[in-house]
């Protein structure tokens, strides 16, 4: 079977920008944005335009090689002070998931290793690098579905529950926590998926249940306080979510919500796996307790969508992730295989 799934970022084909499906006007318009700076790709980032660990990372790699190749002509000192800049601005646009440094990193590395080359050389190198890692990505989610897929129940329909959007929009490729069903259903099988509304801005109802929609993928609409109750009522077969940040003990940060899945999950014997490249493993990050977690502006939750639900000045506690403490996961699926416990994440 072949599923229609959506191309979240692509070099424009002019190659002088990043086209961008902007997520924040979904579902109700596909509409692709054109950046040709690192600042747009920042604002871009910052505003959940492009959203998820892997598609940000991808998205920031690809910002640092729009800057590179503004300024060929530069000397190598101007060129490595635009760079810099670059860098520091997108490295800085999100705290949580990895993949946004460890995709700037790497591009910052590759201009320093390259010397006393020129700025038009090293321009060069940037853009089939940011072109290397958005291929990579593309690759990594499809290994990932293979080995997720092979975690399904023998019998059918599968039920799955997952939360947010770790799809094909949270990635340049298949995505992660959905991989396996895409992979699954690619190759015949019959899989469902309930999909948290995920508060406060329904990356859940608004994006997952469009893409899974889009693919042909039978999907139900779960808001997040009754989704234990599909767990505790047999309803689920296995949860899969993704991943922002995965600590060297295997602890996982990902959207908020997370956590009481994982709870609720183990109390009713279901299997919960998190599924995330293996960029998203952060080795030099001991425990969950250690990763910075991001919170989001009061009025995503007091006028989320304009209309107001919430006194104006009330205060809101807002974290966009949580910690999952690996005690309650039963798996960590990655590109290079699936993770048991106890874990030891190494880089």
């Amino acid at each position: 079977m072949s599923l229609t799934l959506p191309q979240t970022l692509r070099w424009s084909a002019d190659g002088r920008a990043v086209e961008l499906l902007d997520q924040t006007l979904l579902p109700s318009q596909e509409t692709y944005v054109r950046l040709e700076t690192s600042a747009q790709v920042v604002e871009a980032i910052r505003t959940l335009r492009v959203r998820g660990a892997p598609a940000i990372g991808v998205a920031a790699a690809m910002g640092v090689a729009l800057d590179a190749a503004r300024h060929t002509r530069a000397s190598r000192d101007e060129f490595m002070s635009v760079l810099d800049a670059a860098c520091r601005e997108l490295r800085s646009a999100r705290p949580t998931a990895v993949n946004l440094a460890w995709a700037v990193d790497r591009m910052r590395r590759l201009a320093e290793d390259l010397g006393d080359a020129d700025a038009g050389t090293v321009a060069c190198k940037l853009y089939g690098e940011a072109t290397a890692i958005l291929e990579k990505d593309q690759a990594m989610c499809r290994r990932m579905g293979e080995h997720g897929a092979a975690l399904l129940p023998d019998h059918e329909p599968v039920r799955v529950l997952t939360i947010c959007n770790a799809g094909a929009l949270a990635t340049a490729g298949i995505g992660t926590a959905l991989a396996p069903v895409y992979h699954a259903v690619g190759q015949g099988r019959s899989v469902s998926v309930h999909a948290c509304e995920t508060r406060p801005l329904l990356q859940g109802s608004r994006i997952t249940a469009w893409e899974l929609e889009r693919a042909g993928v039978p999907c139900t609409v779960v808001i997040d306080s009754a989704a234990p109750l599909l767990l505790r009522d047999g309803a689920v077969d296995i949860v899969f979510t993704g991943a922002d940040r995965i600590a060297a003990n295997g602890d996982v940060a990902n959207k908020v919500g997370t956590y009481s899945l994982a709870v609720h999950a183990t109390q009713a014997g279901v299997p919960f796996y998190v599924v995330a490249p293996s960029s998203t493993l952060d080795a030099a990050t001991a425990t969950g307790a250690d990763i910075e977690i991001e919170h989001r502006h009061p009025d995503e939750v007091r006028r989320g969508f304009g209309q107001q639900t919430a006194p104006a000045d009330v205060a809101v506690y807002a974290p966009a992730f949580d910690v999952t403490p690996a005690s309650l996961i039963t798996g960590i699926v990655t590109d290079r295989g699936v993770l048991r416990p106890p874990y030891r994440i190494e880089s």
